[in-house]
């Protein structure tokens, strides 16, 4: 269950080096017989000295006996720590973690004991290497570059002071030769994308960087991607995928003889984060360590065992209420459904209990929708390992029953039928298809040009009364949009506006009178202070047209007659008459439900039973149906969410461009009076249930059941507090990879996949989950996987990873240097004179510091130089 966030660990294991591995590898074990302990994989970013090795498991260092072994815990800080890297006596661990509120350099002795914080900048610090004396420590972080995304290099005493920068631009790793005379270092990275193979002007290059001449040579000189430099003697070894199948592999290069070798020669899985020692180097493979000797260059698997409780597998109770999404309504609005964290629940609008009505963890279920007859709940489910139309009793009584047998492809949001016997829907393909719950058949009814991931998810279809027409958006060649309607009873499509304008949304008028739509055809040009030209915003309109010929517009003249008084004041009497019987039937359905939470299905049972008067058919005059069309009153702006209910169109509207106004409001246009009016202010969204009588709006995170009448207030929240569902990561993490699968399948742009065989990636990485323990691991499998697309812009994050405190930091604006034992302010950041948003707050009027002044302490405490300055600027 789940949605694209989360995945399982696979039941079948595949053996991840078969016919992979070099002759040069050696598979003997390190394992002793005495050993205990759980047998350890996705191991992260390790290092080695004389005895040791270090690496990061379930987001923690730990420390093992470098021939194999069970691993001690060093640290467990609040998030993922990384680089753990051994001083040159090994007797000190320098890492980047975050114990107080940012990704700082830590030092601790590798034996135990208290970290010591030796960065205090607010931006993020990566541990990169000892200097060779082991008196300073080589990180790279971005504080002062002048993009983000790109770091730069800096020295810091092991005992931490004032970090000195390096004189080379850019930095993302780098190592100091044993002379400490040569930077190796590689100035752009793409070791944390998920770029395989490629070949372009972001492709990382080893430079040698002289300290004292300063002069820099590119040692790589090729297209291949270059990281990950590491000196031993006059050899530099480095990560490189420039072999044959363009695998990162571990690299030699001679800086006597300029002569490179390829040590390495996996070819399954790349080689990542390789850290050299004094007589090994330790890399990852495929979720293992290993070794390599490198007097003689072999290598084999290092097997280390760890004493853990695995906590972060067991199932657990969470609230998932934060989660909640996809939002719908049951047609009396006494409940609303959603989806969160793939599960379907049901939460009363006042009395009773919140249901999960899927309880799937490791299923996906999307998109729910109420049907009409209020009996059951359709969505699309993966349980199948495809996403599927399926149903289950709204009551949560009884099992889901899968409609359609699709196979590949991605769904979205169902529109049921009045009469509750077929559902719309569209796939990511753009297909819009029909299914038919009768007959057991499901038809392509129309095909999409143009439509986005945004399109697709917000594609709405609207269905007449009758149950017999369908409209929605239709594409067409120029890039506009117009209205189509289809015929259920001919099986034929017309689309009815000529895509002169944009038309879209369009929404059919319960009473069989009316379609509505909006239509990008305002043109209130506002000139451009800056750029001397016009531009168009607010272009949206709101237009209704009369279905026949003989239905009278909504907006034609009217011609008022003595009696027509006493014919409306009758008409008005027996409205409210009626109003108040609908009260009073409303008032023993609130009874009813209070003594009995399950009104809901008995009311619909019910209203199965009586002998209702089938809906008056819907007939269309085909001809001429643009040319009724007429704008509704209003202005142009940015109209949303049109849905019909008797005598209203409601409508959600955006913030005008070039207003004041930051809020939507929800309101409706009164077709007797002819005025919009506001039902409720500060919506996000809303959805109009299918009697016509309720609301379900959004305000941010919170949601209310509303009635369509003017002057509604936002009171009666949900409460979506016991939205629980048991989470089983095993089961969401292997959910999660196959979704990241079948989201590539699905909508990569190339339906040849690059030429890669999609499916056997698949096996391939689907064997690592076996291995996972955090949602980093499973985040690094799935980048590891879309990887293999070699295409630059398939990202994955976020999850249920666990963070670190955030603190923020204050800055002066200044460049600091150390003299005469304290911080003077060598250089006060101005900007330019008319730059008044970029302006350090030591030049602000009445502040009389300059630079070459001391600062001395902070709030009245005293500067430490054995900390940075920021040390004592923290929020």
């Amino acid at each position: 269950m789940n949605t694209r966030s989360l995945l399982l660990i696979a039941a079948v294991v595949l053996s991840a080096w078969e016919g992979t591995d070099s002759a040069r590898a050696v598979t003997t074990s390190t394992n002793s017989p005495a050993a205990c302990g759980i047998d350890a994989r996705m191991m992260r970013y390790p290092d080695v000295s004389a005895t040791q090795i270090a690496f990061v498991y379930a987001g923690d260092i730990w420390v093992a006996p470098k021939a194999g072994g069970l691993a001690e815990r060093l640290s467990s800080p609040k998030g993922e720590e990384s680089f753990p890297r051994f001083s040159p006596d090994g007797s000190q661990i320098a890492f980047s973690g975050d114990y107080d509120g940012n990704v700082d350099i830590y030092v601790v002795p590798a034996a135990g004991g208290l970290p010591k914080r030796l960065t205090f900048h607010g931006a993020p610090d990566r541990m990169l290497e000892w200097y060779p004396d082991g008196k300073s420590i080589l990180f790279a972080t971005s504080r002062t570059s002048e993009k983000d995304r790109f770091n730069q290099l800096y020295k810091i005493s092991a005992t931490g002071g004032l970090p000195e920068k390096l004189p080379v631009p850019y930095g993302e790793f780098g190592a100091i030769s044993p002379d400490g005379k040569t930077l190796a270092y590689v100035p752009i990275s793409t070791d944390f994308r998920t770029w395989k193979r490629y070949r372009g002007g972001m492709n990382p290059a080893i430079w040698l960087f002289n300290l004292e001449s300063f002069q820099a040579k590119d040692i790589t000189g090729n297209e291949a991607a270059n990281s990950q430099p590491m000196w031993h003697g006059a050899t530099l070894y480095f990560l490189s995928d420039r072999d044959k199948n363009k695998r990162a592999n571990i690299w030699a290069f001679d800086t006597k003889t300029s002569k490179l070798r390829q040590i390495t020669t996996f070819e399954e899985f790349d080689t990542h984060f390789p850290s050299i020692g004094p007589q090994d180097m330790v890399f990852e493979n495929g979720g293992r360590l290993y070794l390599l000797d490198l007097a003689t260059e072999k290598y084999a698997e290092v097997g280390i065992q760890v004493l853990t409780d695995r906590a972060t597998l067991k199932p657990h109770l969470e609230d998932v209420s934060k989660d909640a999404g996809g939002a719908g309504i049951s047609p009396s609005g006494k409940r609303a459904v959603f989806e969160a964290r793939g599960e379907i629940f049901t939460v009363p609008a006042e009395h009773g209990v919140v249901r999960n009505l899927t309880r799937s963890s490791g299923v996906a279920e999307r998109f729910p929708a109420w049907s009409p007859d209020g009996k059951s709940i359709a969505y699309f489910s993966d349980r199948s390992g495809e996403y599927e139309l399926t149903i289950r009793p709204a009551d949560g009584s009884g099992q889901e029953q899968v409609l359609t047998k699709l196979g590949r492809g991605f769904r979205y949001r169902p529109y049921w039928s009045p009469d509750s016997k077929k559902i719309a829907f569209i796939d990511q393909a753009m297909r819009l298809q029909l299914h038919d719950l009768e007959k057991q058949e499901t038809q392509q009814i129309d095909k999409g040009l143009w439509l986005y991931e945004g399109g697709l998810t917000g594609f709405k279809f609207s269905w007449s009364k009758d149950g017999r027409w369908l409209a929605f958006t239709h594409d067409l060649e120029n890039r506009h949009t117009a209205i189509a309607l289809y015929d259920t009873k001919t099986g034929k499509k017309e689309i009815v506006t000529s895509g002169y304008y944009d038309d879209d949304e369009p929404v059919f008028d319960p009473e069989g009178k009316y379609l509505f739509y909006r239509s990008g055809r305002e043109f209130d040009p506002v000139y451009g202070d800056l750029d001397d030209t016009w531009i168009y915003p607010n272009t949206a309109r709101l237009m209704a047209v009369a279905l026949r010929k003989d239905v009278s517009s909504p907006l034609a003249p009217r011609d008022d007659e003595e009696g027509d008084k006493d014919k409306k004041k009758e008409k008005e009497d027996k409205k409210g008459h009626d109003s108040e019987l609908k009260k009073d039937e409303a008032k023993k359905d609130t009874e009813t439900e209070e003594k009995d939470d399950k009104s809901e299905k008995e009311g619909a049972d019910k209203e199965s039973k009586k002998e209702e008067k089938p809906p008056k058919p819907v007939e269309i005059d085909l001809a001429d149906f643009e040319g009724r069309a007429v704008l509704l009153p209003g202005k142009g702006g940015g109209y949303e969410d049109l849905a019909a209910v008797s005598g209203k169109l409601i409508f959600l509207s955006r913030p005008r461009a070039g207003s004041d106004g930051e809020k939507s409001d929800l309101k409706f246009y009164d077709l007797e009076k002819r005025e919009q009016k506001t039902i409720l202010e500060d919506v996000d969204d809303a959805v109009v249930a299918a009697k016509g009588e309720k609301i379900l709006v959004r305000r941010k995170s919170e949601y209310a059941i509303i009635e369509p009448k003017e002057g509604q207030k936002f009171e009666k929240k949900l409460s979506l507090n016991s939205m629980e569902t048991v989470i089983d990561p095993v089961a969401e993490w292997h959910q999660l990879f196959t979704e990241a699968w079948r989201l590539e399948r699905d909508f990569f742009y190339d339906p040849n996949m690059h030429g890669v065989d999609w499916e056997a990636m698949r096996r391939r990485y689907e064997g690592l989950l076996q291995d996972a323990v955090t949602r980093w691991d499973v985040n690094y499998v799935i980048g590891e996987l879309i990887g293999e697309l070699s295409s630059s812009h398939t990202y994955r994050s976020g999850g249920d990873l666990e963070n670190g405190l955030e603190r923020g930091v204050g800055y002066l604006g200044v460049d600091f240097s150390l003299e005469n034992g304290a911080y003077r302010i060598k250089k006060i950041i101005e900007g330019a004179a008319w730059d008044a948003e970029e302006r350090s707050p030591l030049k602000q009027p009445g502040i009389n510091v300059k630079e070459g002044d001391y600062l001395l302490a902070v709030n009245g405490v005293d500067l430490d130089t054995e900390q940075e300055p920021y040390a004592h600027s923290r929020d």
